[in-house]
Order: structure tokens, then C-alpha cells, then sequence
């Protein structure tokens, strides 16, 4: 939640490290890189 991933936060998938691990989102005007277990606990619904 510190990090601005807030339930109705619309994310991006910036971009895919070549191992898929990290990935890189954009949340409210950031860029974000996350580990594939902590994105793995993001919740998301596509609009």
C-alpha cells in the first residue's frame, strides 16, 4: 500500500525483465519494479 498499489489503481506492465523477473509497472505517474512473487500478489480486473 506505501508503494501507491491501492485497490482501483490502474497499473501498467512497463516492461518484462528477459528472465521475467522484474517487472516494471507504472502506478499513479511511477515507474515500480516488482519481483514475480510480489506482483504475483496483485489482484488486477481488466476494464
Amino acid at each position: 500500500m506505501e508503494m501507491g498499489l491501492v485497490k482501483g489503481s490502474e497499473i501498467k506492465v512497463e516492461r518484462i525483465a528477459p528472465l521475467g523477473d522484474p517487472i516494471e509497472i507504472k502506478v499513479k505517474g511511477y515507474c515500480l519494479s516488482l519481483r514475480k512473487d510480489d506482483a504475483k500478489k496483485i489482484e488486477i480486473k481488466i476494464a
